[in-house]
């Protein structure tokens, strides 16, 4: 995650209250899941950015994560994500998941 993200993240954070604050990714690659997650959550695990040592706590979800979902309209969803949806698999999908929860979890 780019320092100057990590500095716009903390900035909003800072402004709005991390409990008022949902990140939305929509990386397929599951590594770049799990850095963005942790960053986000966490803080900087490489320990270089605005975020080291900085939990933010912030609540992120993957768009293909049911939950997330669950709250676009059907039609607005398969238009912009269902070809996304198809080629990622629900394997992979469910993966994502699982990592996301257990990263909101700690």
């Amino acid at each position: 995650m780019s320092l100057e993200y990590q500095k716009s993240v903390k900035e909003l954070a800072e402004k709005y209250g991390p409990e008022n604050l949902v990140v939305v990714l929509g990386f397929l690659d599951e590594e770049l899941v799990e850095i963005y997650a942790t960053t986000l959550t966490l803080g900087d695990p490489s320990y270089s950015g605005s975020l080291a040592g900085v939990a933010l706590r912030l609540k992120v979800y993957h768009i293909l994560e049911p939950e997330v979902k669950d709250q676009i309209p059907e039609v607005v969803y398969q238009e912009q994500m269902g070809l996304a949806e198809i080629t990622t698999g629900q394997e992979k999908i469910k993966k994502i998941s699982k990592m996301l929860k257990e990263i909101r979890e700690k």
